[in-house]
């Protein structure tokens, strides 16, 4: 099971100088939840832009191209191709940024875990694929108004890969 994870705003910004647009302590609890004890894969600036390094209690990949970037541990695959093929048929995956690396991983995906901000960056320079509703199908959504800790309204979305006719 390939999973895609990710925060996106309304027009679609994911980043900005590779850090999250939006701060959602709510978002950051259900991302804990939903990879720790599976596999994480990422492209190395996801990975540079972690606060504290490889993520505790998973199995992080990350993917370069370059043989001799280090990533201190973290497991490093030259594509997102050979870095699924280290992984067992029964291993939970989550793909986990950057655009480039959902980009490579909408085509494979079974299921997408975003949560939709109700609201445009200020600012973006890194943006999630569109979702083409002719291919995914929502399976659930759970709507939280803006509160004291989260700016503005979100929803956890759940998409799955509609079966091919």
């Amino acid at each position: 099971m390939i999973s895609i994870i990710a925060a996106v705003a309304r027009d679609s910004g994911i980043g900005f100088q590779n850090k999250l647009l939006f701060w959602l302590p709510n978002d950051l609890k259900r991302f804990k939840a939903l990879t720790t004890g599976n596999t994480i894969i990422m492209g190395r600036k996801t990975f540079e832009s972690l606060p504290k390094g490889a993520l505790p209690n998973r199995r992080n990949i990350v993917l370069s191209s370059n043989p001799a970037t280090q990533c201190p541990g973290a497991e490093l695959f030259p594509t997102l191709e050979a870095a699924l093929q280290s992984c067992r048929s029964d291993e939970q995956v989550y793909i986990i940024g950057g655009a480039s690396v959902y980009q490579q991983a909408m085509p494979i995906a079974d299921r997408l875990c975003l949560t939709e901000i109700a609201a445009e960056a200020p600012q973006a320079d890194a943006f999630f694929p569109a979702v083409d509703l002719d291919v995914w199908h929502e399976k659930s959504r759970e709507p939280h108004p803006a509160d004291e800790k989260h700016p503005c309204p979100y929803a956890f979305v759940d998409y799955v890969r509609k079966l091919s006719k």
